[in-house]
């Protein structure tokens, strides 16, 4: 895509922190991180969003992921995680080619990832996953 900075970033056009590549995968360093240590994960073919890729991408970059974050502990010490993964941009997405963040938490930090939680009725739920159940 000739827009996208991802694929700018996959590409070498743009320069990045990179600590992880192969054929199909980059993971850099976020430039604009929400903590010491978040890395992206970039599968290196352009799917916008959780709808476009496969299933085996998908596979593939989580598998990767569990690495990355198993080193990332190991070297970094820090004691727990948030994987985020946006999609749209009333989900918060910016960059529209998939990716995958890691981000390290550490005491005290400022990282705010909540939402509001709802209060439904046992008929609200039910008829939620009559519609969602997958057969």
């Amino acid at each position: 895509m000739d827009n996208c900075i991802f694929c700018k970033i996959i590409g070498g056009e743009i320069p990045s922190a990179t600590i992880y590549e192969d054929d199909k995968f980059k993971v850099v360093l976020d430039r604009f991180p929400g903590n010491i240590g978040h890395v992206l994960i970039l599968p290196k073919t352009h799917y916008a969003d959780i709808f476009e890729i496969d299933e085996d991408t998908a596979s593939e970059l989580f598998r990767l992921a569990v690495n990355v974050a198993k080193n990332m502990k190991a070297v970094l010490g820090f004691e727990a995680m948030n994987v985020v993964q946006n999609n749209g941009s009333l989900a918060g997405q910016t960059i529209h080619h998939f990716h995958l963040h890691l981000i390290p938490r550490y005491p005290d930090d400022k990282v705010n990832i909540k939402w509001e939680q709802l209060d439904l009725t046992d008929e609200q739920i039910e008829d939620v996953r009559a519609k969602l159940e997958m057969k």
